[in-house]
């Protein structure tokens, strides 16, 4: 019997597969198809301090093996997750879960944090400083390590849960922005967030996307994803959440081996909803096919 359990920053999980932020929203509409508590955990809608509705339509570009999204944050506010999403999530999730925060300045990260830490379900703070559909917040902090620090630093003396900061891909060097986390006190690190892309309408000439860019996510991103994770577990030694363009149990192990503890997947969920479900099911047989006992023997194993 493989065993496919890992620890994520202290916390035990079942298995490494977590749903990425966005696009699992709060996770009790995905509860209406099946038990989503087969996850490891998932990572809930990107929550900033106040209510945001987004950017503009058109806000989505499909493309063969990925897609396009400029959302721009949708989300309620931090007040109303906390009054109205989590209780609903309580009932249909029992194990800890993922707050993904975003914001635009340090005080607003912090603060966010600070009243997301005191729910008893959130067992981890994955930080946003890289989202690439907002302007003024989110990526400008990802893209400065001593900025990123900053953010880790606030977040850090008000809060007593794992932070796991999320970095940006539209960087020159993601290696020294983790080490710059981590040298501030992140416990942990989550990559990649979408690539940095858009499209053109060919019928009107003008940018498909209201906000002209979007981010690239799904399989096309999966190499380029592995490689950071690779790179950056060669630079921290902090916990590495992979996340880009993972659709399959094969994918998975890359992504250990590459150096993460744990994986989010994402846009597969667009387009499978139930592609967390099925890929945590065929884990065990993937594991025997390539002779593995214990997930958590084989982080960094390509190193």
């Amino acid at each position: 019997m493989v065993n496919t359990a890992v620890n994520l920053c202290g916390v035990g999980l079942d298995n490494p597969i977590l749903a990425a932020s966005g696009t699992f929203g709060y996770g009790y509409e995905f509860a209406e198809l099946y038990d989503i508590n087969c996850l490891g955990s998932f990572s809930f809608k990107g929550t900033t301090s106040q209510a945001r509705t987004g950017n503009p339509q058109p806000r989505i570009a499909e493309r063969p093996q990925g897609m396009l999204n400029a959302v721009g944050l949708q989300n309620p506010g931090v007040e109303a997750v906390i009054s109205q999403e989590l209780p609903k999530l309580a009932q249909v999730f029992h194990k800890p879960v993922m707050a993904n925060v975003s914001g635009f300045s340090i005080d607003e990260y912090a603060e966010t944090c600070r009243l997301l830490d005191a729910q008893p379900q959130v067992g981890w703070l994955e930080v946003n400083i890289s989202c690439p559909n907002v302007h003024g917040g989110g990526m400008s902090f990802g893209a400065d390590p001593a900025l990123a620090a900053q953010v880790v630093k606030a977040v850090k003396a008000v809060t007593t849960k794992p932070v796991i900061m999320k970095l940006s891909p539209n960087v020159t060097d993601i290696a020294a922005i983790a080490k710059a986390c981590e040298d501030a006190g992140a416990d942990g690190v989550s990559l990649i967030n979408t690539l940095l892309g858009m499209r053109i309408d060919l019928k009107s000439r003008k940018p498909l996307l209201a906000n002209t860019t979007g981010g690239l996510s799904g399989p096309a991103v999966f190499p380029v994803a592995l490689r950071m994770v690779y790179a950056v577990y060669e630079a921290v030694s902090i916990p590495i959440v992979g996340v880009g363009g993972i659709s399959s149990a094969e994918d998975v192990l890359e992504m250990l081996l590459a150096g993460a503890t744990a994986v989010e997947i994402g846009a597969a969920n667009l387009v499978n909803p139930y592609a967390c479900r099925d890929i945590i099911a065929a884990l065990p047989e993937a594991m025997e096919k390539y002779g593995i006992q214990n997930l958590s023997d084989i982080i960094g194993g390509a190193h």
